[in-house]
């Protein structure tokens, strides 16, 4: 198969004490959808925060389990799309940092973990889902722990709200359709001021214009990509989620205005790893 120009590969976070089956099945058919290669990593990290090599008995132990899931991962990445070129790489470290440090050159990282509570494991979420989402430099994949299964039309919904890492997520968003061919659905969250001069139908309106606008562009440059857009009222977590309840992924950006602001990881996003059902994908700002 063809590989994409820039050679980055589509880098899957594989955890030895969960199911893995679910983000590497995503993985897989990105990477085939992009002609990309694609790389399973597991980092099994030391059992004290130190800079030394641990050779301890625990840790060698955790080692070989770890690289015999490898294996396993890989034979099954495989026979699932024998053309796309899969490699595995197992590190001592800290699974975030690693998987981090990968990131810049990545085409994108997607994780299967979503339990947010827990922080001792492998490719634990608490340890691992949010400080990747937060830092990598590539949009980062979080599909969960359950299969995501609809009736309704394949498409995805990537959410608008003006800033400069929402426009990257559209841009993202309106290339993995193209790449899935699937339609889009652009939402923009609109919460109404409490205190303003104009009219709240006067802003509603307003911000519909601005959500067309935002959208025309990209809808010109995938002419084959089905657009629809809406601006709907409420909490930015819940619409979203609500909005993409039957879709295939959710696109957002890593961070943005009002509600996508907050925690280094942006508060909509850490309550949408939570709330949403669909894979959350989250783009950073170019």
């Amino acid at each position: 198969m063809t590989r994409t120009t820039n050679g980055h590969d589509v880098v899957v976070g594989i955890d030895p004490v969960k199911n893995w089956h679910l983000a590497l099945a995503w993985a897989i058919d990105e990477a085939g959808a992009r002609g990309a290669g694609l790389r399973l990593v597991v980092a099994v990290p030391p059992r004290h925060d130190t800079q030394h090599v641990d050779d301890s008995p625990c840790h060698l132990a955790q080692r070989l389990a770890a690289a015999d899931t490898l294996r396993t991962a890989l034979a099954w990445a495989r026979s699932r799309q024998p053309a796309v070129e899969a490699a595995s790489t197992l590190f001592d470290g800290f699974p975030a940092g690693v998987l981090n440090g990968l990131s810049s050159e990545a085409a994108m990282i997607v994780l299967g973990s979503r339990h947010l509570s827990r922080t001792e494991e492998f490719l634990s979420a608490g340890s691992l889902v949010v400080p990747v989402t937060a830092r990598a430099r590539c949009p980062v994949v979080v599909v969960g722990d359950a299969p995501h299964v609809t009736q309704e039309t394949p498409h995805l919904v990537v959410g608008v709200d003006g800033s400069e890492s929402s426009r990257a997520a559209l841009a993202w968003a309106f290339e993995e359709a193209a790449l899935r061919h699937r339609a889009l659905r652009a939402v923009a969250v609109w919460q109404p001021p409490v205190f303003s001069l104009h009219t709240g139908d006067t802003l509603f309106h307003t911000e519909r214009r601005l959500l067309a606008e935002t959208t025309a562009g990209w809808a010109e440059n995938f002419p084959d990509v089905r657009l629809t857009h809406e601006v709907s009222i409420g909490s930015p977590v819940e619409t979203l989620a609500t909005a993409a309840e039957h879709a295939l992924a959710l696109v957002v950006g890593r961070r943005g205005r009002g509600g996508y602001t907050g925690m280094r990881v942006g508060s909509v996003v850490h309550g949408l790893l939570r709330r949403a059902h669909c894979p959350v994908i989250t783009v950073p700002a170019v």
